[in-house]
């Protein structure tokens, strides 16, 4: 391996790497692209990413759950709209972060420069084994569930055939990332302009119902009793909905012009979703009723068969394409984080390392790796598809909320401490100091209000669960027992030289 770095190293030439017969005899010409992650996301497929990351399966399972915790439409709309809002400043301080340390990665590389290798390492142990699986496991039973109604009619398709579905999707997802930058993003936009049309398509008809005079649901809009935790509930599912306002912040290396690109497709993306949400929850109110729209099996179909019949069947075929795309930007995004965390030593080197055909961070993406350096981190595809064998999607919900909206909390409270301790770093977006402040404040509100009104062993669990990330760090990181790398040694340089990866220019 030391060879095979000296001839990367002297192969170079005004930062482009040589053809090497034995690496890059697919391309073509004296010189090839550097082996480093490509910019090849622009504008309109950082718009895309955005919308269609959050628009998933969240809008099509969430409103039931928002309006059970909130109990009448008038707060239901409220809790929709407060957190569209609450995404677009979170996103705006990600933005300046984001600018300001333009590494990918998201969460991980701004922890790591605020408060150092610790609570960086702690997120990227929650991230990659409970966060980024958990979020691919729900959007691939909610496609899954979709996909499967139109065979099933009249009852609900059995739990195998979803799960099966389930882990079919994210294997295909997992292959296409793996493949290319290029191809993932052409997929990403297809189905981003797909799940719009279905967006338009139910606004559309509940403007019309609206205009016909279908306004008896928000009589009495606000006459509900609902309790402090159960506010905190109703966002976390609402919140669901718009997970993903952050996933540029994760392909940063990866952006076009990220000063430009980054806020732009923010201001851009996120209020077109909050919009959009708003619109279709007052049209799934102009044909069900508070107690209809409970007791849904899936909410959008139901409003198809009342208005859309006989073409209602577009309605599970779009959303199947929705959370399909929603998924594949989960994916896009996560693989980035794993391999920026291999890249600081937090992870076994291999998962750092990038396709020298491709392009891309395979190994990040699809490798199972129980290694002795760190037995918790394998891939994002395989973990999915334990998630979603014993999956219910409420209680994996709320179990992401918990704690992503705490490593949101404090990813926001790193830049008001860098505003103090880095003051030398270039900032071309930044942000009025009250709104990390505002973001802060109510992420630990969502953080605790839950457990104060009802506390369930849940909480404990999973906060039990992030800390013991400090005991993994102690022993495979810190202490890097000398017997981990003999053994590491011969196994990455013989999966280095079976998947044709190889360390980026600046890790040689």
């Amino acid at each position: 391996m030391r060879e095979d770095k000296a001839r990367n190293r002297k192969g170079t030439k005004n930062g482009n790497v040589v053809k090497n017969p034995e690496t890059h005899s697919h391309q073509s010409g004296d010189e090839v692209k550097a082996t480093a992650l490509q910019k090849d996301v622009g504008l309109i497929s950082g718009i895309c990413l955005i919308v269609g990351t959050m628009i998933g399966s969240g809008i099509f399972i969430s409103p039931k759950s928002v309006l059970l915790n909130t109990g009448a439409v008038g707060p239901c709309l409220c809790v929709w709209a407060a957190s569209g809002v609450l995404a677009t400043l979170g996103a705006l301080c990600y933005a300046e972060l984001g600018t300001m340390i333009t590494k990918s990665g998201g969460e991980y590389p701004y922890l790591m420069e605020a408060f150092g290798p610790i609570p960086a390492f702690l997120y990227s142990w929650t991230s990659v084994v409970v966060l980024k699986p958990s979020s691919f496991a729900i959007i691939a039973l909610s496609f899954a569930e979709y996909s499967a109604a139109p065979f099933y009619p009249g009852c609900s398709p059995p739990t195998i055939i979803i799960k099966c579905l389930a882990a079919a999707s994210i294997l295909l997802i997992v292959t296409v990332n793996s493949i290319s930058v290029k191809l993932a993003s052409y997929v990403q936009n297809f189905f981003t302009a797909a799940k719009l049309i279905i967006i338009f398509v139910i606004i559309g008809a509940g403007i019309v119902l609206l205009a016909q005079g279908n306004t008896q649901h928000f009589s009495n809009a606000f006459e509900s009793k609902t309790s402090f935790g159960a506010i905190g509930l109703a966002f976390y599912n609402g919140l669901w909905a718009y997970d993903g306002w952050n996933q540029l912040n994760f392909i940063t290396e990866e952006l076009k012009n990220p000063c430009r690109n980054l806020p732009l497709a923010i201001i851009i993306g996120i209020p077109l979703v909050t919009v959009c949400y708003i619109l279709v929850n007052i049209a799934y109110f102009t044909v069900m009723s508070p107690t209809e729209l409970l007791q849904s099996q899936a909410v959008a179909v139901t409003f198809g068969d009342r208005v859309l019949y006989p073409v209602s069947w577009i309605v599970p075929l779009f959303v199947v394409f929705s959370t399909f795309g929603a998924a594949n930007g989960t994916c896009f995004t996560a693989g980035r984080l794993i391999y920026v965390a291999g890249r600081e030593g937090h992870m076994i080197k291999i998962l750092s390392y990038i396709s020298v055909r491709r392009f891309t961070p395979s190994p990040a993406i699809i490798f199972n790796a129980i290694a002795p350096t760190d037995p918790a981190f394998k891939s994002q595809g395989i973990l999915s598809i334990i998630y979603i064998i014993p999956a219910d999607i409420n209680t994996l919900i709320n179990y992401f909320s918990f704690a992503g909206w705490g490593f949101y909390g404090v990813t926001v409270l790193a830049l008001i401490v860098m505003r103090f301790t880095r003051k030398d770093l270039e900032r071309p977006v930044k942000v009025p100091i009250f709104i990390p402040v505002i973001v802060v404040v109510l992420s630990f509100y969502l953080l605790l209000a839950p457990i104060i009104d009802k506390p369930e062993w849940e909480y404990l669990y999973c906060t039990a669960f992030i800390l013991s990330g400090l005991v993994v760090y102690l022993l495979f990181v810190h202490l890097k027992f000398s017997w981990t790398r003999k053994v590491m040694g011969p196994i990455t340089m013989h999966l280095q030289m079976l998947m044709e990866v190889v360390p980026t220019e600046e890790q040689q």
